[in-house]
Parts: C-alpha cells; sequence; structure tokens
C-alpha cells in the first residue's frame, strides 16, 4: 500500500537531470530556430540581390555611364545590355572588360555572335589591344547549322544546347573572372528554341557566375515586340540597358539610352545621349536643371553704350532671357559681341554660340568693327563655340 502511495512516476520530471535536460533543449531549438531563421535570411537576401549592396561598384569604363547608374554596376551583379544593330553593345562589352583589366581583374569575353577575329576589328577601330582578354568563341550559328546535326538521335538543339552550356560552366570554372561579357542572348535564345528551355538554361548560367561573383553584362538585340525587354530575362536580371539608333529626317544618326531597370539603386532617370566615337562610346547624362543651381550676384548688365542701358533702366537684370530680333544687316549679332566684350572687359567671361556663320567669319566681323574679339578669346574671357544645327 506503501508502494502505491507514492508519487506517480511522471511527478519524478522535475528532477536535476531531467530539468538539465529541459533547460538545455530550448537553447539548442532556439539555436537551431536562429541557425534556420539565419539560412532563410541569406537565401532571401540571395534571391533578391541585396548582397550586391553594399557599395562595392565596378566603374563602367564608359564616359558618362557611371554617372548614370550612381556610380557603376554593382559588383556581382547580372546586367542585360539590350539595343538595335548598330547601337554599340559589342563596344560598350570591350569597354567594360578593359576597364577591368587597368584595374587588374579577371576579365572573360563569351561570343556566340560574331567571331574572335570580328572582335579584333573592332578593337583595332577604336585602338584597343584586346589580347589580355580571354575570348570563348562558340559559334553557336555555324553548330546549328551543320548538316551532320540533323543526323543525331536527339533534337538537334538539345545537343547543341548541353554543349554549349557545358563548356560555359567548365571555362568559367576554370577562369573565375570578375567580369564577364556576354554576346549574345539571341543566338543563345536560338538554340534553346522553347521559352521554358531558354529560361532554365539562363538560370543555370545566372547560378554558376554567382559562385565566383562575376560581374556580368548580357548582350541581346532589341525585341519586335511590345514588351520592351524579354520577360523570360527582366525577372533574372538585376539590372537593363536600353540603347537606340534613331535615323532623323537629316543629319546623322541619334543614340541613346536608358536605364529601365536598376536593382537596390536610385539612377538617373530618362533618356541620354551618347556618341561612338574613335575610342568608344562617351554618354551625356541628361541635364537636370536642380542640380545646376548657382548663385549669382544680383545686378544689371551693361553693353557699354549709355543710351542703349537707359532704354533698360540701367542694363540688363542678370538671369534673365533677352531676344534680339530685326532683319539681316541690322546689327543683332554686333550688338551681341558688344555685351560679351564690354562683359570682358569687366573681368567676367561669355560664352558664344554660333549657329549660321563660322568661327572665321565672326572674327573678321567683328575686327572690321573695332571689336578686338581675337584678344578677349586668347585671354579666355570669350569661348565662341560653332555649332552644326544639322549634328544636333
Amino acid at each position: 500500500m506503501k508502494r502505491q502511495m507514492q508519487p506517480p512516476r511522471k511527478a519524478r520530471i522535475g528532477s536535476r537531470s531531467s530539468q538539465s535536460r529541459s533547460k538545455v533543449r530550448p537553447k539548442k531549438r532556439k539555436a537551431e530556430s536562429d541557425g534556420a531563421n539565419k539560412k532563410m535570411g541569406q537565401e532571401i537576401w540571395h534571391r533578391k540581390g541585396l548582397e550586391m549592396v553594399g557599395d562595392e561598384r565596378c566603374l563602367s569604363g564608359v564616359d558618362g555611364l557611371d554617372n548614370i547608374l550612381a556610380g557603376g554596376f554593382l559588383r556581382g551583379g547580372f546586367y542585360l545590355i539590350q539595343g538595335d544593330p548598330g547601337s554599340g553593345k559589342t563596344t560598350l562589352g570591350l569597354q567594360f572588360l578593359l576597364e577591368g583589366l587597368r584595374g587588374g581583374e579577371k576579365v572573360f569575353y563569351i561570343t556566340l555572335s560574331e567571331t574572335k577575329q570580328e572582335l579584333l576589328q573592332v578593337a583595332r577601330s577604336h585602338g584597343w589591344s584586346i589580347d589580355k582578354i580571354p575570348v570563348l568563341d562558340l559559334s553557336a550559328v555555324e553548330n546549328l547549322l551543320r548538316p551532320e546535326a540533323q543526323t543525331t538521335v536527339f533534337h538537334p538543339s538539345e545537343v547543341e544546347l548541353t554543349k554549349v552550356s557545358q563548356l560555359l560552366r567548365d571555362e568559367v570554372r576554370k577562369t573565375q573572372p570578375a567580369r564577364v561579357a556576354f554576346d549574345s542572348l539571341s543566338e543563345f535564345r536560338l538554340m534553346a528554341e522553347t521559352p521554358l528551355r531558354y529560361r532554365r538554361q539562363l538560370l543555370a548560367l545566372k547560378q554558376q557566375f554567382a559562385k565566383f561573383k562575376s560581374t556580368v553584362l548580357l548582350i541581346d538585340d532589341k525585341m519586335d515586340t511590345r514588351e520592351a525587354v524579354d520577360p523570360h530575362v527582366l525577372s533574372l536580371t538585376h539590372g537593363v540597358i536600353d540603347m537606340e539608333q534613331l535615323s532623323p529626317d537629316y543629319g546623322a544618326s541619334r543614340r541613346r539610352m536608358r536605364i529601365l531597370k536598376l536593382r537596390a539603386v536610385k539612377f538617373r532617370e530618362g533618356f541620354h545621349d551618347y556618341v561612338i566615337t574613335t575610342g568608344g562610346l562617351s554618354v551625356f547624362p541628361r541635364t537636370i536643371a536642380t542640380e545646376h543651381r548657382a548663385q549669382f550676384r544680383p545686378g544689371s548688365v551693361s553693353s557699354g553704350i549709355k543710351e542703349l542701358d537707359a532704354l533698360f533702366g540701367g542694363g540688363l537684370d542678370r538671369g534673365t532671357t533677352t531676344l534680339i530680333l530685326g532683319q539681316a544687316g541690322t546689327g543683332k549679332s554686333s550688338l551681341a559681341l558688344q555685351y560679351a566684350l564690354h562683359m570682358a572687359d569687366q573681368g567676367e567671361h561669355s560664352l558664344i554660340f554660333t549657329f549660321d556663320e563660322t568661327r572665321i567669319v565672326m572674327l573678321s566681323r567683328a575686327k572690321g568693327l573695332g571689336f578686338n574679339l581675337e584678344k578677349a578669346i586668347d585671354d579666355g574671357m570669350i569661348t565662341v563655340q560653332q555649332v552644326d544645327p544639322a549634328e544636333l
């Protein structure tokens, strides 16, 4: 009976050894929970591309482009460069890699559209040497058109895409580049044939480059659809640069670019003009008036002619715009020169843009009127910029 009166066995949970285990287990579970949360957070962090947000940038090597990108490409990013034929996509890719070489980085150029010889021709036209840039020439289009490719049991696209993907992975693993230019997605899409296979291979490619924290520029032709960007690529990339080449009714072609997407970065929106000259691309960021406000001294600007200044109450107000109208030969240009020369005598600078007449003609007319315009230009007080309207 005494044994029956003893407390039930389950009451012994309060023993020291059991209490120790009960205290340790919550800590262990908490540690496991923290580890799981940390791992989950890292996965979310990685999926969102936020691992790049550390202000670690890699310069593009293109004048003006880093200004638009708020300092350059985020290191480790996956970027799409799309545009019309002749818009300068390949040139931009080469400039990006050459900038990496100057910084002592490993670079890699993957081409499925242009041969290595064609790349050398592009580089020579700009005075560049790309001998130190490893080039992987896959010649994908040529392989797809091989007659023997049709005799395989498997679908030709599956065979070629598998070979190309495996070769890409092997070369990336071997070189471990910091910067990559992939030219182009059009041929990669051609090999995949189906959207599902294309997206899978592109995702696998992104994951392969992510292992080595490579900053990748994917070059692609602009789509002939209503969609601005290939939807299969848009969701996988950290940024998209759209390049255009416009043909106006007169004058030279006009090129402009815009940023369609740039994850985790406040970039400069809108269209930005750019030119391609010997030496590569030069981008001119869109001017925002609020960023160029400057303090100036209030007052009047004198022409040096008392009677004329009296008509304006002492001169033209600073910070205002004045339009001079008149028929040919009434002295409009001469009056503008009068203001500029008088301000030069006062120690202030002037800038003259001339559209209709050349700089030489302007100097000759000024000399005939007794204006020493050439001296003011030599002294740096007046700058004359000749502009060709047909090239605007």
